[in-house]
């Protein structure tokens, strides 16, 4: 059959009529591998089930370890205060990763691959370096956290460990040869891990779960005192990250759906539903984190909790438990070991979607990863422990500088009717990404200058 490209639109349209989105014919690699199959009919949860998976890649870097420090300094700080906060940020991730679907499913295109056809050359490769920069930071975080937790399981040096966290990149290889869903299971399988873990350390502390109910209550008291709107922010600003939406954008493609407007507008739904349930997953980790400190540290009186060792150390004689701080352990190096592998598949589709290069997939991995170890090592090498916190504090300001060069191309893109077709999303759903755009900018501008001048 004949066909043309129409590059206003950016789909092929068939000789006869009928438009099919580009990227159904032209996805990026990661998602061109065999397509999990969906159920294309019977009731909406059988389906949900076959559509469930992407969502849970996503909701790792909503609990990765930079997470952790500003949950644990505000329920160690403020208790449980701050538990409204932590709602807040999840509802504003859910809004903008349903964006993410809806562009990966109604264009064919990820966010990388997006901003390739839409922006002149002059424009994209600026946008591909910055993406590339803040998968790098975000990387940089999920490095140090692993080290952190194999030093604190099993007191391996913190050198050793950036180092040992390249092996990641060879366990990817293999599960992906195996098939996607290998992936999706791996981190499946890690997040019940941590689940579990936070959930017998809640069940040691025993906080006052009256007060755990009233913290996700909004109180004015946030905006007033000056320290916990600071805290308030960092947790905010902390939460969404440029490489999540361009990973969501690519691996929701992972999935068999059809190609008329009312399969692909099913699978939105299906996706939407998908990393809705995943996010709130996160937010149950992120809650409990915030719980624990609440509960162990605010209770005792330690009110500046927020170095990940010093909470390691903290837990046994505050909880009379062994186990906890070895819990607390095995749930970090968990964490980072998820993060760090979805970090590389944000690479992977960054490298793609921008310049359409031609490696080859170990030395694609390897390069996207090498670039954050490098810098890890060297200044966990030359500077210590003390090195590796000013570093992860670096690599928040660089993912906040980065934000806006993402979450703004997503929301132009997603309300495109032109390119979106019908598929494009509601005027009254995009004046509300705009805003919580807005509004996440805004707060990481307000943590850069504070890190800059003050």
């Amino acid at each position: 059959m004949e066909v043309a490209k129409d590059c206003q639109h950016g789909c092929l349209v068939r000789a006869g009529g009928g438009i099919i989105p580009l990227g159904r014919l032209s996805r990026n690699r990661l998602a061109a591998q065999p397509q999990h199959a969906t159920r294309p009919k019977g009731p909406l949860w059988r389906k949900l089930i076959a559509f469930l998976g992407p969502g849970y890649l996503v909701a790792v870097g909503y609990m990765d370890p930079g997470n952790w420090a500003t949950s644990l300094a505000g329920g160690s700080k403020f208790g449980y205060a701050l538990l409204t906060i932590a709602l807040l940020s999840n509802l504003m991730a859910i809004l903008l990763q349903a964006l993410c679907a809806r562009l990966g499913i109604g264009a064919g295109r990820d966010l990388a691959q997006a901003c390739r056809d839409a922006f002149p050359r002059a424009v994209a490769l600026p946008l591909w370096v910055l993406a590339e920069i803040a998968i790098c930071a975000t990387d940089l975080a999920e490095v140090i956290g692993t080290a952190i937790g194999l030093n604190l399981l099993f007191k391996i040096p913190l050198e050793i460990g950036v180092v040992i966290t390249a092996l990641d990149v060879f366990l990817i290889l293999a599960m992906q040869r195996l098939g996607f869903r290998w992936i999706e299971s791996f981190v499946v399988a890690l997040l019940g891990v941590i689940a579990a873990c936070f959930a017998v350390q809640i069940v040691l502390a025993d906080p006052d779960w009256r007060r755990v109910i009233l913290g996700f209550a909004p109180t004015t008291e946030i905006v007033t005192n000056p320290e916990m709107l600071y805290l308030a922010i960092g947790i905010i600003g902390a939460t969404v990250m440029p490489h999540n939406l361009y990973l969501h954008s690519g691996v929701v493609q992972t999935r068999r759906f059809g190609d008329t407007v009312e399969d692909r507008r099913e699978a939105i739904k299906l996706a939407t539903f998908d990393s809705t349930i995943a996010l709130m997953f996160a937010l149950l980790i992120n809650a409990s984190i915030l719980i624990l400190a609440a509960a162990t540290f605010n209770k005792a009186g330690k009110t500046d909790v927020a170095e990940l060792d010093q909470a390691h150390a903290f837990l046994a004689p505050l909880l009379g438990s062994a186990i906890a701080p070895t819990l607390f352990g095995i749930a970090l190096l968990c964490c980072g070991m998820n993060s760090t592998v979805t970090a590389t598949l944000s690479g992977q589709i960054v490298m793609e979607g921008f310049i359409d290069i031609r490696l080859p997939a170990w030395a694609r991995r390897l390069t996207t990863r090498a670039l954050a170890i490098v810098p890890a090592a060297i200044v966990t090498i030359w500077y210590g422990e003390a090195g590796t916190a000013k570093l992860l504090i670096l690599s928040q300001v660089v993912l906040g500088l980065a934000l806006p060069f993402s979450v703004v191309p997503l929301v132009m893109f997603t309300a495109d009717r032109r390119k979106m077709k019908a598929l494009a999303s509601p005027r009254w759903f995009t004046a509300l990404a705009a805003l919580v755009a807005a509004i996440i900018i805004a707060l990481n501008v307000k943590l850069i200058a504070d890190q800059v001048w003050g």
